[in-house]
């Protein structure tokens, strides 16, 4: 590569790294100005952290928020790891149509997906709460934990699960001594992705939450259009540190993970 080429690269990757992070920088800094005008620093403060935690609202939205994030978690990834082993291992008629079907909540706008699940639980007089958010959410998150466990069990060494039943395992000590362990940071990576859908996801909780029962999502949305204020930046810091200590974590979990089976 020339050196010329070389340093445009790095220029325009320099560019698409300010692109993505000068604004949440900015919004960072500004959610410790002492000013209720976003965009005029008048001074340092922690005033609006202090705010943000005697907000009940906005405490009682994140509670909402984690919680149908983490049964989402827990449901999505279950489900999208057997039906991942099941599209990967087995063949069985119309196997192409279940996994043409498992990719459409992939591709489909989140409003038709909304607009279905509130039509259904109107016709079965369901009421709206925490819990119809749920489906909604497993539906999405559940399709991308398939993604991503295909992709790696595409990589997976048949030969490592044979040589396991040689010696004489069976089917139940194969999987977890064997096979889970390779496939465990694609498990993750999905779990990973399926919390941060479903705690980041506003259309369909915006339909389909009943009253009382709002997400964080939905709750800055309906602050945003009062006015930005800065409880709001405060939030988006605390939500912006934790995915990003979230992400260290697991990164060096799957780091060390990688490095034990490399020596193995």
């Amino acid at each position: 590569m020339r050196e010329g080429t070389k340093k445009t690269l790095f220029v325009f990757t320099i560019l698409v790294f300010a692109f993505f992070y000068i604004p949440i920088l900015v919004l960072m800094v500004f959610s410790f100005n002492d000013s209720k005008i976003g965009t005029v620093w008048t001074g340092f403060t922690f005033d609006w952290y202090i705010r943000l935690f005697s907000n009940s609202q906005i405490i009682d939205a994140a509670f909402n928020s984690l919680f149908i994030a983490i049964v989402t978690t827990v449901i999505s990834t279950v489900l999208g790891t057997l039906a991942a082993l099941t599209l990967h291992r087995y063949g069985f008629p119309g196997k192409r149509t279940v996994g043409f079907v498992f990719y459409i909540p992939v591709v489909i706008p989140d409003i038709v997906l909304a607009v279905a699940l509130l039509v259904l639980y109107s016709f079965l007089n369901v009421k709206l709460g925490l819990a119809t958010v749920i489906p909604g959410h497993v539906v999405f998150a559940t399709s991308f934990v398939i993604l991503v466990l295909l992709a790696r069990l595409a990589g997976l060494d048949k030969a490592l699960e044979e040589a396991a039943k040689d010696l004489g395992a069976n089917e139940w000590h194969t999987f977890w001594k064997v096979t889970f362990p390779l496939i465990y940071p694609g498990i993750l990576a999905g779990a990973l992705l399926a919390f941060t859908i479903s705690l980041d996801e506003f259309v369909v909780a915006f339909f389909t939450t009943g009253p009382g029962s709002n997400t964080l999502p939905v709750l800055v949305y309906s602050m945003v259009r009062r006015g930005v204020s800065p409880e709001i930046n405060a939030l988006s810091t605390i939500l912006i540190l934790a995915v990003v200590l979230v992400i260290v974590i697991v990164g060096w979990r799957m780091n060390r993970m990688n490095k034990q089976q490399g020596g193995i």
